[in-house]
């Protein structure tokens, strides 16, 4: 199945309008920090800035950025964007639903606005489907090698980030494990920040679903799979450039068990997430054999013996 023409262009009108309430945002923090580099660090996890000043957007932003924009050209430039258009209204959903509960007005507006787009580009890729009329059209699913190579890493990352999920969950109080679902006050968690706990169980949901699709090799695997590396590559860029600076890689021996363990995931998520963007960036093979029109009958051989003036 591929997406109509209206559809796509739907689905990237609407791509635009997620990426646009992004970008405001984007601008109204890069204008209360003054500095792009600050500005990063604080979403990197600098608490030094929590001193100073605070942001409404977290790292989750630009990364959800970057996929409203790539969906977006794909939905202009191929008729194969359903699934993609399917995933990234998806995984909007699921991130930006805590908003629901968050305070502030324009907060509360934002997620509101982004809810309804995200559920708006899931209802046109399902609604806008038709039969691919033409080879170029098939669906693609992703070749063995680099399926099960991006299925692997994108399982061990899961399991690795649900079982962070579940050592926070018996190590700290229990008004925190709440807190860390609900964005609770005890966290300072800027406007349109994802509570980590939702956040890591949706990051989570959202690798060990790629790893089976990418196992399946079903059409569905590739933006599945892009969109959690693009997600777990984030994290980890955030993870090491913050442990860089802070010293722990020069001093990963003196750290505690648990900071070792979490720069040992951030650096896997960095080497993971990358790998398994460039596992599943070149398009695979047809989703399902072309059709071969049968060739046409050969005219029946000659008698034999063949009849005078033959």
């Amino acid at each position: 199945m591929t997406a109509t023409r209206p559809a796509r262009l739907t689905g990237a009108a609407l791509c635009g309008a997620l990426a646009l309430v992004i970008v405001v945002w984007l601008l109204r923090d890069l204008a209360a920090f003054g500095s792009p580099a600050e500005l990063a660090w604080y979403w990197a996890g600098e608490h030094v800035f929590l001193l100073r000043r605070r942001a409404a957007t977290s790292l989750v932003d630009p990364l959800l950025l970057l996929a409203c924009v790539a969906t977006a050209v794909a939905a202009l430039r191929s008729p194969r964007v359903a699934p993609a258009l399917a995933v990234t209204g998806a995984i909007t959903l699921a991130l930006r639903l805590p908003g629901l509960w968050a305070t502030g007005v324009d907060a509360l507006v934002t997620t509101l606005v982004t809810l309804a787009l995200a559920a708006g580009l899931v209802l046109t890729a399902a609604a806008g489907r038709r039969p691919a009329e033409f080879p170029e059209e098939l669906p693609t699913r992703p070749r063995t090698g680099p399926a099960v190579a991006a299925g692997v890493l994108c399982a061990v990352g899961g399991l690795a980030g649900a079982a962070w999920e579940v050592h926070w969950a018996t190590t700290l109080p229990v008004e925190f494990t709440v807190d860390r679902f609900t964005g609770g006050r005890s966290l300072l968690l800027p406007a349109l920040a994802v509570p980590p706990g939702w956040l890591n169980v949706v990051l989570a949901g959202l690798l060990l679903l790629a790893a089976t699709s990418a196992f399946a090799r079903v059409p569905l695997a590739r933006p599945l799979g892009l969109l959690a590396g693009l997600l777990l590559t984030g994290w980890g860029v955030a993870g090491v450039a913050l442990a860089t600076r802070l010293g722990q890689v020069e001093h990963f021996g003196a750290l505690e068990p648990v900071g070792r363990l979490t720069l040992a995931t951030s650096v896997y998520d960095l080497l993971a997430g990358a790998t398994v963007l460039v596992l599943l960036a070149v398009p695979g093979a047809p989703a399902r054999p072309l059709r071969h029109h049968p060739v046409a009958a050969l005219p029946p051989p000659p008698p034999h013996p063949r009849p005078p003036g033959w």
